[in-house]
């Protein structure tokens, strides 16, 4: 059987043909800038599913704070999930001094988390919340921990650089992310409730590979 192997190869090609697929199915979209472009060009071919053409928006010029947060560097980025963390090409990340943690398997946080009722994800956003330094949030699984952010900045007490509110699910997502849209936080939100922990690491990439030459 033939088939592609080299694997930039299959991913010049699937880019290609998402392209094919716009033009064809949706000829009147219109990005508002490369990096928005390449964002929802690299979500698509993450999830195969053309329909973060329209679900996808980016609020309060997002775009702009995150290169700033990039290429300032000494800032850092927290994750829900070990899995968006984990899809995040940190060559890259360590280029531009940027640091990255999540928390969710932190045994102290699991305490908290137990001794104030709340879920992990949220523990560890109030963990996040005291540490020094921009701060970008990156949240593809637990809406919880949208809630505790908008709460946390309403109070004051948390000032996040930007956040990726794309967690996935029924039971508050759909919710979350629209507060999180309608709040005055620079934010990508995928709205509705489609999401997950890979399409928050394709964001964060689509946008490191846009400011940085990739590294494998």
């Amino acid at each position: 059987m033939d088939y592609i192997r080299d694997p930039q190869l299959i991913e010049s090609k699937s880019f290609t043909i998402i392209q094919r697929i716009i033009d064809q199915d949706f000829p009147d979209f219109v990005y508002s800038c490369p990096e928005e472009e390449m964002i929802i060009k690299r979500v698509i071919h993450t999830s195969a599913d053309f329909d973060y053409l329209k679900n996808l928006v980016f609020t309060n010029d997002v775009i702009t704070e995150l290169k700033d947060f990039f290429l300032t560097g000494n800032g850092t980025i927290f994750t829900d999930t070990t899995m968006a963390l984990s899809g995040i090409n940190k060559r890259v990340l360590d280029k531009l001094t940027i640091r990255y943690e999540c928390y969710i398997a932190d045994p102290k946080i699991s305490e908290q988390a137990k001794s104030k009722g709340m879920t992990r994800s949220m523990a560890g956003i109030e963990h996040a919340a005291k540490k020094d330094g921009p701060k970008l949030f990156v949240i593809g699984n637990a809406p919880t921990a949208i809630f505790k952010l908008l709460e946390l900045i309403e109070k004051g007490e948390l000032d996040a650089a930007a956040v990726i509110g794309v967690p996935v699910g029924f039971v508050g997502a759909a919710e979350s992310k629209e507060a999180l849209f309608e709040s005055d936080v620079p934010a990508i939100v995928a709205r509705g409730r489609k999401g997950g922990s890979n399409v928050a690491a394709a964001i964060i990439n689509a946008l490191l590979y846009q400011l940085v030459e990739r590294e494998n």
